[in-house]
């Protein structure tokens, strides 16, 4: 029998006898009694009874111990209380489960912690419909979620999870993009944050004496404990996981100096709503060196490119004030991206072989290989449902709990054959279960009641719950799944996204408008928006039939069809300024679905076409992480491609990277970039 086997079996007959008990036990008691200790020495199970305790203590199941004034470990006395493995009762709303259950189906498959979250809806939903039974209707379709990334990134999640749980201190290599070196690191896991579709660890990092943020995609080789003890750190005073969930891009960092931002008009009030946290916005009237109208965007920043990238990629609309340092850095690559987009640029030869493959999807920490639930939770969760298959006389059907489970009928038949030997002291056994041919026959009279209710979510399990809900954020009608995720933090006793993970995935504060949206799409109403079209710089009054709310790779739309253009349209919630749900019903229409695998995934259009963009040596590798890279120079620069459908939306892309890319071809988009460039250097001039 496979050692992860035994000890599973261990674990869970452990469980059942303290459990049934229900009094402290001696660690003698444990050894005669529980399958897998008896037959160890003393030294050996003392090893593999800490070792044990500790693995649950980190699936969240913690028992109690008793200890003497002094004595050896003989002497302990251990209980495991009821609360401390059952889960509290939660009164879920049909609205609510309902919400659930769409979250599931939206995500499966695609987040990182899909299998988790179907084992925690089974566990939360029990003895009511499968969670597994999607709505007819849906009103929300995800085409970008938080994907696991490769298999080996997949594992290093995990184990960083549970250091953070267990207050392990953690050992890894790292590639610092700046600086491109690989380095050892020794850091103190604090917080997991999931952000623009990446994973990112925050944790007090040895080396810098300060805490510092590591993206996971970029930690090399296996992550390790720096001991063996049983916790190496305490978090410290003051750390709030928040502030990094809501920090911009050029805030992840120690702050440098404080930016002032002049802002037009037009784009105060996106600027205000999605990034007013980061900053203090004060009437451009009031500061000498700004323009009459508008408003200046004072924001800390830490890193100068990214603040300036996100200047420039606002275009005529927006201009750096100060301080000094701040304007010269901004002119200076404004100035670059003039020069290399006039006349020819000068290319480096291509390095041998000439054309670079595409990354490897495995490398940069995207796509592929989904996080595996914990099998602990998976048989817990099976000992619920073949038990209460007992008590009601039903037959399973093998085909359904596989499906169920999403496992294969093997693995099915290897979980019930650990459970028929998983017992509570005595030959006393918690249940025995048969498989034949397509059902699967349980005795009717289980000798243990220990695995007939719902046991406490596994803090993986817990994590994905609330991680799911804050991925689909307001984006569900009638704010079911906030009052759904109150509930389950309440019976949990503490919030997992304060202490594990957050999830932030649009690039604003679109919450308020997705509220609208949603009712107007759940009423079955016109939807009216004031939408601001970026490209145009202008306002447009749109009278729309709302029917999901869609996420790609910009953010969240609404994907609707508009009756005066005789057509569908997606509108990106950020851009609308304002949303009215009006009185005015409508019918649906059939096949009004969104192209999930087009462009809200890809970025390309019907119309796109591909450009052909320079990156210079400083900035190739992050475009050899981010981009699909078709060329490498021998001075260290790369050719990437892009797809765009107008030349204005690529021109805005190209300011971003403030200087360090350059359009090659086409021509007209090279002389769109060239265009925008120069009209940003004459506004910095006056």
């Amino acid at each position: 029998m496979a050692k992860d086997t035994e000890k599973l079996i261990r674990q869970l007959s452990l469980i059942s006898f303290l459990m049934a008990e229900r009094r402290p036990i001696t660690a003698l008691e444990i050894k005669q009694e529980v399958e897998g200790y008896s037959g160890m020495n003393d030294d050996a199970f003392a090893r593999r009874f800490y070792a044990d305790r500790a693995e649950l203590e980190s699936l969240g199941i913690e028992l109690k111990v008793d200890k003497p004034a002094e004595g050896y470990y003989e002497a302990e006395n251990y209980t495991l209380p009821p609360e401390n493995f059952y889960l509290p009762a939660i009164e879920f709303t049909d609205s609510e489960l309902g919400s659930l259950r769409t979250a599931l189906s939206l995500l499966s498959g695609e987040f990182a912690y899909a299998e988790p979250l179907r084992l925690a809806l089974q566990q939360l939903s029990w003895g009511k419909p499968s969670p597994l039974a999607g709505p007819e209707h849906r009103s929300v379709a995800l085409a970008v979620t938080a994907d696991a990334g490769g298999r080996e990134l997949s594992q290093r999640l995990s184990k960083v999870e549970t250091a953070i749980f267990r207050r392990k201190t953690i050992l890894f290599d790292y590639y610092t993009m700046g600086r491109d070196a690989e380095e050892s690191r020794k850091v103190d896991p604090y917080h997991l944050l999931f952000r623009g579709g990446q994973f990112y660890l925050v944790g007090y990092s040895h080396e810098r004496g300060a805490v510092r943020v590591f993206r996971l995609s970029r930690i090399r080789g296996k992550v390790g404990y720096s001991s063996k003890a049983e916790h190496d750190f305490t978090r410290r005073e003051g750390f709030d996981p928040r502030v990094y969930a809501t920090r911009t891009d050029w805030q992840l960092g120690e702050p440098v100096d404080t930016a002032r931002v002049w802002l037009s008009d037009r784009i105060d009030w996106l600027v205000e709503r999605h990034f007013g946290h980061a900053g203090e916005v004060v009437p451009a009237a009031d500061i000498d060196e700004a323009p009459d109208t508008g408003v200046v965007f004072a924001t800390p920043y830490a890193e100068s490119r990214q603040l300036i990238s996100w200047v420039l990629g606002l275009g005529e609309r927006a201009r750096i004030l100060g301080p000094p340092q701040l304007v010269d850095e901004a002119e200076e690559r404004i100035g670059l991206l003039v020069s290399r987009h006039t006349g020819e640029l000068e290319l480096a030869p291509a390095r041998r072989g000439g054309t670079a493959p595409r990354v490897d999807p495995e490398s940069n920490g995207r796509h592929e290989t989904a996080i595996r639930p914990e099998r602990f939770a998976r048989l817990v969760t099976l000992a619920g449902i073949l038990i209460r298959a007992a008590r009601d006389g039903d037959k399973l059907d093998v085909r359904q709990l596989c499906e169920s489970l999403q496992v294969s009928d093997e693995e099915l038949r290897e979980d019930i054959d650990v459970l028929n030997v998983v017992n509570f002291g005595g030959g006393s056994y918690v249940l025995y279960a048969e498989v034949q041919g397509d059902t699967i026959e349980v005795d009717p009279e289980p000798y243990g009641d220990n695995f007939a209710k719902p046991a406490r979510l596994l803090p993986l399990e817990a994590k994905a719950l609330i991680a799911a809900i804050d991925l689909i954020g307001d984006h569900l009608p009638a704010g079911s799944l906030a009052s759904a995720r109150e509930k389950i933090v309440s019976a949990l006793g503490q919030d997992p996204a304060g202490d594990g993970l957050q999830i932030t995935t649009a690039k604003g504060d679109d919450s308020s408008v997705a509220r609208v949206v949603s009712e107007a799409i759940e009423q079955r109403r016109l939807l009216e928006i004031d939408y601001y079209k970026e490209n145009e710089d202008e306002f447009t009054t749109r009278r729309v039939e709302p029917y999901q709310l869609l996420n790609g790779q910009e953010g969240w739309y609404v994907h609707s069809f508009d009756p005066e253009r005789d057509a569908t349209r997606s509108f990106r919630l950020d851009r609308i300024r304002s949303a009215t749900v009006t009185d005015e019903s409508f019918e649906p229409r059939p096949d009004v679905e969104p192209d999930l695998q087009g462009w809200p995934r890809t970025g390309e259009v019907p119309a796109s076409r591909t450009a052909r963009v320079w990156v210079a040596p400083e900035r190739a590798r992050w475009a050899r992480e981010d981009r699909r890279m078709v060329q490498e120079l021998v001075d260290g620069a790369v050719i990437v491609e892009l797809h765009f459908a107008g030349a204005d939306w690529l021109a805005g892309e190209i300011l971003k990277e403030a200087g360090d890319a350059a359009v090659l071809e086409p021509e007209d988009a090279r002389a769109a970039v060239l265009e925008a460039a120069e009209a940003l250097a004459g506004a910095a001039r006056r």
